[in-house]
């Protein structure tokens, strides 16, 4: 048996990326996977993955989310991964950029939470997991409002914790440093044109602030969220565990 068989999982930001890395190793494990994402076309391959059942969900919808938790059995594994990205310091972030930085990358996750919590605490209990970021743990140049709101991710994940440890929730942050994404790719590409700097320049430089000498992978991640939602790790609650090749050392 896999060391999440039985278990019921709901992925939010599932349709590539550390979501969709961690979508599959959840199935591996033996979950019963809900992937979810924005963009529908994302998910249309992962049922080859032995992903159980893939829906379009944006998390910037309270309705939405609520309903689909409403017509969902209650879940045992919560993963939240929906982010952006945001570039720039405190003088080059708008109050539209704050605010949508807040809404997708916090208000989400209390969205989620607030849908699911009550069927998780009726049941056996569950894990909850959070991506947060290093930028949430330490201050990273040109990322203010993205620092900002990751750091309002481990406050979040803190106060569940907190609030519900005797109900059977366990409510972690993951803590990635610089992941080979998409969407890393696709900031690259966008820094380098911004910059008249080649993408391998750029890639170069994110590669140097890693103190590993490279980049993290999604896979990597996706096997921290799967080991947070076993078992091995029910006695762990309310942390922020970095996965960032050494930065915050």
């Amino acid at each position: 048996m896999g060391r999440l068989e039985g278990q019921r999982a709901f992925l939010t930001a599932a349709g590539a990326g550390i979501g969709r890395a961690t979508a599959i190793a959840m199935a591996k494990a033996g979950a019963h996977v809900i992937a979810t994402d924005i963009q529908a076309s994302s998910l249309e391959d992962l049922k080859d993955h032995g992903i159980a059942e893939t829906k379009r969900l944006d998390v910037r919808d309270a309705l939405a989310v609520n309903a689909i938790a409403r017509d969902l059995d209650a879940i045992d594994i919560l993963f939240n991964g929906a982010g952006f990205v945001h570039a720039g310091t405190i003088l080059e972030t708008s109050e539209k950029d704050w605010d949508f930085s807040f809404d997708l990358n916090v208000a989400s996750m209390h969205r989620t939470i607030s849908a699911f919590l009550p069927g998780m605490i009726d049941g056996p209990g569950g894990a909850i997991i959070n991506v947060a970021s290093v930028a949430g743990m330490k201050g990273i140049v040109n990322r203010y409002a993205y620092g900002a709101t990751k750091a309002a991710v481990i406050g979040l994940t803190k106060s569940v914790a907190a609030d519900f440890v005797g109900k059977g929730i366990r409510c972690n942050a993951i803590c990635p440093g610089t992941v080979d994404t998409p969407s890393l790719g696709e900031r690259i590409s966008e820094q380098a044109q911004a910059s008249s700097q080649t993408t391998d320049a750029v890639r170069a430089a994110f590669v140097g602030r890693q103190p590993m000498g490279r980049l993290g992978t999604a896979d990597e991640v996706a096997a921290m969220a799967v080991y947070l939602a076993t078992d091995d790790a029910q006695f762990i609650t309310g942390a922020a565990l970095p996965i960032d090749g050494g930065m915050t050392i």
